[in-house]
């Protein structure tokens, strides 16, 4: 997964965890936060692998 997707998922999540936060809906608000860190994990891979790239 590129860099792009991989934020463009942390925003999905921020945005369903707001909108979780304004429905006071918790099953919404935690869905957002995990689509948040999967972003971040995805995000950190592809930059790992960026630099194993460049090392190469």
């Amino acid at each position: 997964m590129s860099k792009a997707k991989a934020k463009a998922k942390q925003v999905k999540g921020k945005m369903k965890e707001t909108a979780g936060r304004v429905k006071d809906d918790p099953a919404m608000e935690a869905e957002g936060r995990g689509e948040q860190l999967r972003g971040k994990t995805q995000e950190t891979v592809a930059k790992t692998g960026d630099r194993v790239k460049r090392s190469a």
